[in-house]
């Protein structure tokens, strides 16, 4: 799948300081789903997840912040199926697949000295650099200081920012706008009253894709950015 896809990273949250770049998501439940049941028959029935504390990345990973990781992996016994594009270098990596997106995970946080999270089998002898492989959770090192994609749970909870039961991450309206984020506009949605609509105006340059750059609207209450709009993101 080479979807128009980025991705955010965590890592555990071990004792210290917080990493340059990431914010705390803090330990505790919360409720997951469709809190307005009008959207996947997936993210039904409602119900409480517990989420352990993890540290995320503010920003979707950029393409200059892939390219320069890319560059160390394929020098390192690294192989992809896509080697990643963007539209500028502060904009979102997009059109990777979720096979680089991990491999390119375990490259960072090799690169910077720290233990890579997965591994091609439950023994965890052999870290995951090439290839096609399904993953399950036992060759996935979840204690370890480096980075991962985050869990459906963690994402979600993360992405709401601490805003429950609201339909965006944010908790003072259940509306969205092209003032709050870039996506696609379109009077379909009741929610959508965006004064403006189908691609936002200020990211329609005629050449798509119509990314933004990373952290151009504002963040929601975990400090995240990007977390409605502007691109899909691996978890």
């Amino acid at each position: 799948m080479n979807a128009l896809v980025c991705f955010l990273l965590c890592t555990a949250a071990l004792a210290g300081e917080v990493p340059a770049g990431m914010v705390l998501i803090p330990a505790g439940p919360f409720t997951m789903g469709d809190a307005f049941n009008d959207a996947n028959s997936s993210e039904l029935p409602l119900h409480k997840v517990y989420v352990s504390a993890v540290y995320m990345d503010q920003y979707d990973v950029t393409k200059l912040m892939w390219d320069g990781v890319y560059q160390w992996a394929v020098q390192h016994g690294y192989t992809f199926d896509n080697a990643g594009l963007g539209k500028a270098a502060d904009h979102p990596v997009h059109s990777v697949n979720w096979y680089d997106a991990i491999k390119w995970c375990n490259a960072r946080s090799e690169k910077e000295g720290l233990a890579a999270c997965y591994y091609t089998s439950g023994s965890r002898t052999t870290v995951y650099r090439a290839g096609q492989i399904d993953l399950t959770n036992s060759c996935v090192n979840w204690a370890a200081n480096g980075y991962r994609l985050p869990t459906s749970a963690e994402w979600e909870k993360a992405s709401r920012g601490g805003a429950s039961g609201h339909r965006f991450p944010w908790s003072d309206a259940d509306t969205i706008t092209h003032d709050r984020a870039n996506y696609y506009s379109s009077s379909r949605y009741p929610y959508d009253v965006s004064p403006t609509r189908g691609y936002h105006p200020k990211c329609n340059d005629g050449i798509p894709p119509y990314t933004s750059p990373v952290g151009y609207f504002p963040p929601n209450g975990y400090g995240l950015y990007d977390m409605a709009g502007n691109i899909w993101q691996w978890g």
